[in-house]
């Protein structure tokens, strides 16, 4: 599952999951409330937007317990991790993950560039902090940063790294580049997906993407 960061939309992540498709795995973007086609303002649900839309993509497969890893850039990658246990997923991507402080700032200043519920926005925050989660989690987490990052600086993701317990887990400093280079550079994406097959079970049969 793909996870767009603030104020883009799935089409912004579909090269990536061509290239998933292109390694015999489903995938699936989708916007997230108040983004692209989808309606009404995030807010305190997005995690379980993201269960749902799991729940969606398994039932899609046939398989109401196929492996997922989830891939997520900048708010996206808050989400794909702080969303990895409830939506029972195996395998975490997260790219230049914004920490809940900065997206928290961004909500109160409206600089974020999506129709937001600020409340239920910031109660989410507020619950979910990534050091915290970072530590508890026990499927593999692939951290990628570009050290060029001008909105979330690498260290972050440094620190993340520190607190990460599955032996799989690892961190990738890009030199150089800005805070959307990674997740279009065709490499990281080969790197990304490499590392999702390596964590992923073997999977059925039935392969597909799907686009909602």
């Amino acid at each position: 599952m793909v996870l767009h960061g603030a104020g883009s939309c799935k089409e912004s992540h579909h090269d990536f999951a061509r290239a998933a498709v292109a390694l015999g795995l489903a995938a699936i973007c989708f916007d997230q409330r108040g983004h692209g086609e989808s309606g009404g303002r995030l807010g305190r649900d997005a995690i379980d937007d993201v269960v749902a839309v799991a729940v969606h993509l398994r039932a899609a497969l046939g398989d109401p317990a196929a492996p997922l890893a989830l891939r997520g850039s900048s708010m996206g990658g808050y989400l794909a991790i702080v969303a990895a246990e409830p939506a029972q997923a195996q395998a975490v991507v997260a790219i230049c993950p914004a920490s809940a402080a900065a997206l928290k700032r961004g909500v109160r200043a409206g600089t974020l560039g999506f129709d937001a519920d600020p409340e239920g926005l910031t109660e989410l925050f507020d619950e979910h902090d990534l050091h915290k989660t970072v530590r508890s989690l026990s499927v593999p987490l692939l951290l990628m940063h570009a050290e060029g990052d001008e909105q979330v600086p690498v260290e972050h993701s440094r620190e993340l790294a520190a607190g990460t317990r599955h032996p799989s887990s690892r961190l990738i400093a890009v030199p150089g580049g800005h805070h959307r280079s990674i997740q279009h550079d065709d490499e990281m994406q080969a790197v990304s997906l490499r590392f999702v097959a390596q964590a992923l079970p073997a999977g059925g049969e039935s392969r597909r993407a799907c686009t909602t």
